[in-house]
């Protein structure tokens, strides 16, 4: 029996002794190591002021015009259903899984950037196909206004949403500045506010090359008219710009002045008249933007007495900026208009 208990003894011995020969067992080892570089990472990262890897993504509240959104991290799908947000998103560098009418934005809206193969298309813009959206698995949605807001709950249970209004309110501003503060929204949300300073960094050198290329010649002195020409019932139709209007506040960049005073203010930036509005214009360069498939110039017009009466017309001061000049764009439109209607003027 004593022999027994001193062999139990014995053998507890040995064990103590293997456990604390194992605890310097390669194995071990590298395990302890490990947990010691974690631990002197997490140091210097807190000393550095960076947070752990592991840290959850921020959740931020967006304020817009339908109130706010609550979104959490970085979006990554985003879809954007009007023409003006699928250019910012293009324009900071992101081709968005969903575009509404991708077609018609093809056609219409002339920017430097092309809309990528895989983006798929989303349907109308006032029309937007909500099973083909939800199939996109967006963690992101930017809408106009006007388009989504009697949807805007079924949107917003598809994917967080965002919704602007390009039009403000008499006294709340011009369109411009709305347009670069949305463009400015946008690119905070998709932390990509680097990307957003080099866009609006190359409009502005844009508008100072086409500014100082219009002073050269001396044509910031004649104001001008812009209006969008159409056919309506087989009669002629103008949009013509208004002060508060983006395209007028581009033009106003490189130098120039409208001719145009409305009687009332236009909250969309443009009146709706005939060609007998077009005398009280006609000192002024006359530039257009018609459609070559609704060239109502080439066709209704040319025949018309009023038309070619009109001193710019006699003078060869009528400027055409093309169908897919789309006057309700972002900083990229901005940026082709500018320019244009420089090379335009001055060839």
């Amino acid at each position: 029996m004593r022999n027994m208990k001193g062999l139990f003894l014995m053998l507890v011995i040995l064990a103590f002794v293997a456990a604390g020969c194992g605890g310097g067992s390669p194995k071990d080892a590298g395990g302890t190591n490990n947990e010691s570089t974690a631990s002197g990472q997490n140091t210097q990262e807190q000393e550095a002021g960076n947070e752990p890897s592991n840290t959850e993504p921020q959740t931020r509240t967006i304020k817009h015009v339908l109130g706010e959104t609550e979104i959490t991290g970085v979006p990554q799908r985003i879809v954007a259903l009007e023409w003006l947000y699928a250019e910012d998103v293009l324009a900071l560098g992101i081709q968005p899984v969903g575009i509404a009418d991708i077609e018609g934005m093809n056609k219409w809206v002339d920017i430097p950037v092309e809309i990528g193969a895989e983006v798929t298309d989303v349907g109308l813009r006032q029309e937007p196909n909500m099973e083909v959206i939800a199939s996109l698995k967006p963690d992101l949605i930017i809408g106009l206004k006007n388009n989504i807001e009697a949807h805007y709950e079924a949107f917003s249970n598809i994917a967080p949403t965002l919704v602007f209004d390009p039009y403000p309110a008499e006294g709340q501003g011009d369109q411009y500045e709305e347009m670069i503060g949305t463009f400015q929204t946008i690119a905070d949300v998709l932390d990509k506010q680097d990307e957003a300073k080099q866009v609006l960094s190359d409009l502005d050198q844009t508008y100072a090359e086409a500014k100082a290329k219009l002073e050269a010649a001396g044509l910031t002195e004649r104001p001008f008219a812009l209006a969008m020409g159409y056919s309506n019932q087989n009669a002629v139709t103008f949009r013509i710009s208004t002060d508060n209007s983006l395209a007028v506040k581009i033009l106003e960049h490189i130098g120039l002045t409208n001719a145009y005073k409305p009687a009332q203010f236009e909250v969309y930036g443009f009146s709706t008249a005939d060609v007998e509005a077009l005398p009280a214009l006609q000192d002024a360069n006359f530039l257009h933007i018609v459609q070559d498939s609704d060239n109502v110039i080439e066709n209704q017009l040319k025949d018309n007495p009023v038309w070619k009466g009109l001193n710019f017309v006699k003078e060869g001061r009528v400027y055409a900026l093309g169908g897919d000049m789309w006057p309700y764009g972002g900083p990229l439109g901005a940026q082709t208009m500018a320019s244009k209607t420089a090379e335009l003027l001055t060839q």
